[in-house]
């Protein structure tokens, strides 16, 4: 049966021919938010999966000012919800300030992440302030509501889950300092969430913790030699984990306003080891050989211990392929190839040990998020630099499973989603929206069973319109939703 849909809302897109790989094909955006009920199905939905899995990613309007970035595009969520075999699906943009300004203007207002500053735009987001917040990158599911979050640190915008409407910007009852970094975390046994931000300007590394209801208990300015790029954090049942890495821009082009990306090898990785609501006096830095991690797996206390799982990147700063014109560079990071690795901290002898877990090349990694913060032993990662596949990975065996969605299929990042009434950590399904070039103007969310990975989906439910290719995503167990 074809499904019930609604167009609730069409925005003309108003950008012109382009050679810009993240404008066109599968990355193109979409000019309709929908709603659409009763879902065609190749295959038969579970009835215990229950829940929301929403993934945002950038979805722009108007042509850009300049040379067009992925994290430039206006954010816009794309969930799908499940209950009793059925699905329903729906979209939304973020009703972030820069989209209302530039709605309301008619054009984009702010420069990209390739552009200089505009000293004539109106203040804006990202380490200078100069940016768009777009709040595209991530989401997090805190206080009832998902939080709507962006790369480059912004401001956490409040979306009701199941209708995807905006709520507006959460600042922790005006408790809120400066901004939120694109990875905040929720602890699910507390209910608190975890945070740091980062600046070109003194403090330049901040960490903060909200409590379960909302309110902003704890705030601590880290001490860093000056402006980082720290993308992820970790944390256990009592402390939390920043980073130093030796990836961020060049200081001496800061000063000059030029914000470039630089590896520096000859300096270490540095690790900030904090209990959760600690003191300054009480971090302490651990350093490792130099690299840099955009996706931690999970982290968790062993013994005198804290062992941190984490997606190491290969190249920090890859070199660009011949050919690729003035987009190479940004191709180039975008690739996002890393291998698994792990990280050993000794809170007892401050000793740090490294070591590679597998050769495969994986990026986006998710876990059963009711074991984040506690020994897991699952992963479910990306086959990286095309997304081409999902590789699920048993930690304690030290194997993994993988499956490949064939030729022009990539998928975004695949939470797990836990089966009603599951007792296992892998007792549930592994659920993505895919991107396939072959099917024109629909769209597919593909569902796995989370045991048997290598057996490819039990279900393919159609989405009536083209999903573009985005970023993270996560899963809202339905007991959790509001009523």
């Amino acid at each position: 049966m074809p499904a019930a849909v609604k167009v609730e809302r069409e925005i003309p897109i108003r950008i012109g021919p382009t050679e810009n790989l993240f404008l066109r094909g599968v990355f193109a955006p979409t000019s309709r938010e929908l709603s659409a009920a009763d879902l065609e199905v190749e295959g038969e939905i579970p009835r215990d999966l229950f829940g929301i899995y929403l993934r945002n990613g950038p979805n722009p309007i108007f042509q850009p000012r300049g040379r067009y970035h992925w994290f430039d595009g206006d954010g816009m969520v794309h969930a799908i919800e499940f209950r009793d075999g059925k699905a329903t699906y729906r979209n939304r943009w973020i009703a972030t300030e820069g989209f209302l300004a530039e709605q309301r203007a008619g054009h984009s207002i702010w420069p990209g992440l390739m552009d200089k500053p505009d000293p004539s735009a109106p203040r804006g987001a990202g380490s200078d302030g100069w940016l768009k917040d777009t709040a595209n990158t991530d989401l997090v599911f805190h206080n009832g509501h998902a939080l709507a979050l962006w790369y480059q640190c912004g401001l956490p915008y409040k979306i009701d889950a199941r209708t995807l409407d905006t709520l507006g910007i959460e600042n922790f009852h005006g408790a809120l300092r400066r901004t939120v970094s694109a990875h905040a975390k929720v602890d699910p046994l507390t209910g608190e969430l975890l945070f740091f931000d980062y600046a070109t300007t003194p403090p330049f590394l901040t960490y903060n913790v909200v409590s379960k209801s909302g309110e902003l208990i704890h705030h601590l300015a880290v001490d860093v030699p000056g402006p980082r790029l720290p993308h992820d954090m970790a944390f256990t049942q009592r402390f939390s984990i920043l980073m130093d890495l030796p990836l961020f821009w060049d200081p001496a082009l800061l000063t000059r306003g030029i914000h470039k990306v630089t590896y520096f090898p000859e300096l270490p990785s540095r690790f900030a080891i904090v209990p959760r609501h600690g003191t300054a006096g009480e971090l302490r830095w651990f350093e490792a050989s130099p690299c840099y991690i955009y996706h931690v797996v999970n982290a968790w206390e062993q013994g005198d211990e804290i062992v941190m799982d984490a997606c190491r990147v290969i190249d920090p700063e890859p070199k660009s392929t011949r050919g690729e014109g003035e987009l190479a560079r940004m191709k180039a990071f975008l690739r996002l190839e890393a291998e698994l690795y792990r990280w050993r901290f000794n809170l007892a002898t401050g000793a740090v040990k490294e070591e590679k877990l597998d050769d495969q090349r994986v990026e986006w990694p998710t876990i059963h998020r009711g074991r984040m913060g506690q020994r897991s032993r699952y992963a479910y990662t990306s086959l990286v630099p095309h997304f081409e596949g999902l590789v699920k990975y048993d930690l304690e065996r030290n194997t993994s499973r993988k499956y490949l969605f064939g030729p022009g299929i990539t998928a975004n990042e695949c939470p797990f989603a836990p089966r009603v009434g599951a007792r296992d950590e892998d007792d549930g399904y592994v659920v993505a929206f895919v991107a396939d070039a072959s099917l024109g103007d629909e769209g597919r969310v593909v569902i796995f069973s989370a045991r048997d990975i290598e057996a490819g989906p039990i279900a393919r439910v159609k989405i009536p319109q083209r999903v573009p290719v985005g970023f993270h995503a996560m899963w809202v167990p339905g007991e959790q939703l509001p009523a």
